[in-house]
């Protein structure tokens, strides 16, 4: 490979979330990889510090034309110049969302398990939470369109909250799926909200389809929010996008994040942003390969090492789910044996509500020294807590 992403960057000491443990510990958990950016990135992002002003920044055309280009080249879909308006983070327009589409005491309809921090963004807004589990039959999740249809036709349910490719089970949904999302959703004049942050992120050979390319009618009922954060390894730079094909909700989307005011850049936001999706390419493909080959890595050291551990099949983040209900009824309490054991720091699935309680997460963007030392942590924390 051309960028090595086998180095072990200390972070320790960096104020990172991420790793802001304890001793010994090993942190994969939250959903920020361990591989330094793009050097185009870094490059763009030198030149601006070069400068020694950091002023408030417009929005050129050529983040416009960066976002369009990439859309168009590697996702088949075109965004319109129009359709297109910058914001802060996918969490603010998400909240944003929310405040501007639906009512107090109205529910937003979200398909479990799924992205917690989504829950933040109905509760602390005074909305409730509609929950539509997803259906897990033979280690496999999909849509259960029944159940969708009844919540989605509640007059008090008006936003549906959808994760596209799915956070925490890896899930493609395909373009057949997303088609029935729309047409319920449109049949019972509920906005989608479609968070695709982790597109850019299937494995080699996958591809996902934008909701909005779906269909016409996905297309006009629905607000997309992407961005380079993810799967460039920059999420604390606060860049990300959202478009909207629908006239109307382009416009309320676009009031909303300027009411809020999260639709301004910093000085490095554009510039992050444009590096990406011009000269990040050959690193981005190189970094979804390394993801691929260490999920190939857990995958057979769970069969060999770990039988009675599940891991759910995926197609897409980096971010792995597993059905530990082999092993307890209560991953919370298990994440924290595991922790307390080992030093070993997982999500637990109980977070990500449905059927969570008996899964867990584990980030595996990380060099492969690092991900093994997670994978022996886990393998000892799961045979001790049989002994217990």
């Amino acid at each position: 490979m051309k960028y090595d992403f086998d180095i072990l960057t200390e972070r320790r000491g960096t104020d990172s979330v991420k790793w802001n443990v304890g001793p010994g510990e090993l942190p994969m958990w939250i959903a920020d990889m361990d591989f330094q950016t793009s050097p185009a990135i870094t490059q763009a992002l030198e030149a601006v510090a070069k400068r020694g002003i950091f002023g408030y920044t417009e929005i050129p055309e050529r983040w416009y034309d960066a976002y369009i280009s990439w859309w168009k080249t590697r996702h088949g879909y075109e965004i319109s110049r129009s359709d297109l308006v910058f914001c802060t983070g996918v969490i603010p327009a998400i909240s944003s969302a929310v405040r501007k589409f639906t009512s107090p005491a109205e529910k937003v309809i979200v398909m479990t398990p799924v992205y917690n921090i989504f829950f933040n963004s109905i509760y602390n807004n005074g909305r409730f939470i509609e929950e539509c589990p997803l259906s897990y039959k033979n280690g496999s999740y999909s849509v259960d369109f029944d159940l969708l249809c009844k919540k989605a036709s509640d007059p008090q349910a008006s936003m549906l909250i959808l994760c596209n490719p799915h956070n925490p089970v890896g899930k493609i949904w395909d373009a057949d799926t997303l088609r029935k999302i729309g047409e319920i959703c449109a049949a019972n004049n509920v906005t989608v909200f479609s968070d695709e942050i982790h597109c850019d992120l299937t494995d080699p050979g996958c591809e996902y389809t934008p909701f909005a390319k779906a269909s016409g009618t996905c297309r006009n009922i629905s607000i997309t929010a992407v961005a380079p954060t993810k799967a460039f390894s920059i999420p604390g730079l606060q860049t990300a996008a959202v478009f909207a094909s629908n006239p109307v909700l382009r416009h309320k989307i676009w009031r909303g994040l300027n009411t809020d005011e999260v639709a301004e850049p910093n000085s490095f936001a554009v510039e992050a942003s444009v590096a990406a999706f011009t000269k990040g390419g050959e690193w981005l493909d190189q970094a979804r390969e390394y993801i691929f080959q260490n999920k190939c890595l857990v995958r057979e050291c769970v069969e060999k090492n770990i039988p009675s551990l599940k891991l759910i099949p995926s197609q897409a983040t980096y971010l792995l789910w597993f059905d530990c209900s082999a092993y307890t009824a209560d991953s919370e309490e298990l994440c924290r044996f595991i922790r307390n054991t080992t030093g070993l720091y997982l999500n637990d699935g109980a977070e990500y509500r449905g059927n969570g309680k008996t899964f867990f997460r584990m980030n595996i963007a990380c060099p492969r020294q690092r991900l093994t030392d997670g994978l022996e942590r886990l393998k000892k924390a799961l045979s001790e807590s049989l002994k217990r």
